[in-house]
């Protein structure tokens, strides 16, 4: 027995019969893939929560550790790395910082060159957080299966670095 249709294969089937002139294929893998976004945002944000964190402070406090000792990058860089903008990094920073999850400190002498590093209390939380999240990403991907998970990885890689090519770029590669 067949699969009820899912929500987007109804969308499509809805646009198919009001707009027959268009053909709404796309939206089987990017309403989709959208729709996986949201449910796994919602199932990872959950384990953060576990840990009195955000996303974006999991964000935060992720990219300090794995930079390594002393865990620490200047705001600038932090930023970059997290793709939030100085503004939100510092909202983000202020309320590490409140918990004691992190320290800011001038860099290099220079009082415009601030720095942010996680102190142990920190250190300590974000390695507990992090085993819990890749627990979690393990169980998401042991309902797809193994080869599926396997099959979709190198696509999805693929996708994201054409997608992270300057619009000239792409332009250029499609001639």
């Amino acid at each position: 027995m067949d699969a009820a249709p899912d929500r987007v294969a109804e969308i499509q089937a809805a646009w198919r019969r009001e707009r027959p002139d268009l053909d709404p294929a796309p939206q089987g893998v990017i309403g989709r893939l959208h729709r996986v976004a949201i449910e796994l945002t919602a199932r990872l944000v959950t384990v953060y929560a576990e840990f009195g964190l955000s996303e974006g402070e999991f964000d935060v406090l992720a990219t300090l550790r794995k930079a390594g000792s002393p865990y620490e990058l200047l705001a600038g860089d932090l930023a970059g790395r997290t793709l939030v903008t100085t503004g939100g990094l510092t909202k983000r920073v202020d309320r590490l910082e409140s918990r004691g999850l992190v320290e800011r400190r001038t860099g290099d002498g220079d009082a415009r060159r601030r720095a942010v590093r996680l102190t142990a209390h920190g250190r300590d939380l974000i390695d507990r957080a992090f085993e819990a999240h890749l627990a979690n990403e393990q169980r998401l991907l042991d309902d797809l299966g193994t080869a599926d998970a396997a099959a979709i990885e190198p696509i999805l890689a693929r996708w994201l670095t054409l997608l992270d090519e300057p619009p000239s770029a792409q332009a250029a590669s499609a001639r």
